[in-house]
């Protein structure tokens, strides 16, 4: 058996990256039912190519060769209709909902006086708003049903530690963990667990692309080479950065029984770089 037999979960971000990991790999492990949820379009702010419905529609392929039964919902975690609906569609497909991933984000970049205030905001709406969006609209449920659960939140280092030319981001993904932090108080006498995963830097496409080498390497020379140094230089580890499978890893143990009396936590996933 894996470690999440028979479970449903709910993951926003899930058309590729990181939220299609964490769905192939709750998959493998048994999870009976993936909610896909995805805004498969791209956002006027982000300076690099946002996921489509065929990746959305890829992902859902993947986890049903993985043996377990898909729903694909394009739909805006800044809209809480729009999430209410997918949470609508999940259960009518899966009966339930035990595990939520609110993973869906996006990174733009400035520094805090000549960041535009569209650029702020969407950051704001997507990464901090879409959180609070997913689980509004998917914890009423688990706690009618009674039978606990586990939320995860996508968090980051950035959330724990300011980081340098995205304050919109380090303000959204502080701002998860008070959300988390909430969440654990006020869901624990239904036992819904509610912790966050904090990677630094994760090899997908919200890093791998020309804008983030610019400010890696202070333009000097925008390079996929001379951004990985960047990245290296900044962790205790041996590497530029964490692949999505090692988020995957802190997400399936936060969502199955293995972390039963873990909640309020935020997991880092970081190759030492809050050591510094």
């Amino acid at each position: 058996m894996g470690r999440l037999e028979g479970k449903v979960a709910l993951i926003t971000g899930a058309a590729r990256g990181q939220g299609r990991s964490h769905a192939l790999t709750f998959a493998r492990e048994g999870a009976a039912g993936l909610i896909l949820v995805d805004v498969c379009k791209q956002l006027p702010t982000v300076p690099y190519a946002m996921a489509s419905e065929s990746d959305l529609a890829e992902t859902a392929r993947l986890v049903t060769e993985a043996g377990a039964r898909a729903t694909a919902v394009a739909a805006d975690v800044r809209s809480f209709s729009e999430m209410q609906a997918a949470v609508e569609r999940g259960l009518e497909d899966h009966g339930r909902i035990d595990i939520v991933g609110a993973n869906a984000g996006i990174a733009t970049y400035g520094c805090a006086w000549e960041v535009s205030e569209e650029a702020f905001r969407e950051t704001i709406d997507v990464n901090l708003i879409g959180t609070w969006h997913t689980v509004k609209a998917a914890v009423p449920q688990m706690i009618e049903r009674g039978e606990g659960g586990s939320v995860i939140c996508t968090s980051s280092c950035a959330g724990l530690k300011g980081f340098a030319n995205a304050i919109q981001y380090s303000a959204s993904k502080f701002g998860i963990i008070g959300i988390v932090q909430t969440l654990a108080q006020e869901l624990a006498p239904h036992s819904i667990r509610v912790n966050a995963v904090c990677p630094f830097s994760v090899d997908t496409d919200m890093i791998l692309n020309e804008p983030t080498y610019q400010l890696m390497t202070g333009g000097q020379n925008p390079t996929y080479e001379a951004a990985r140094e960047a990245f290296a230089s900044l962790v205790a580890l041996p590497t530029p950065w964490a692949h999505v499978e090692d988020v995957s890893a802190a997400y399936t143990f936060l969502a199955s029984d293995e972390s039963r009396f873990v909640t309020g936590h935020s997991m880092t996933v970081d190759a030492g770089y809050l050591l510094s």
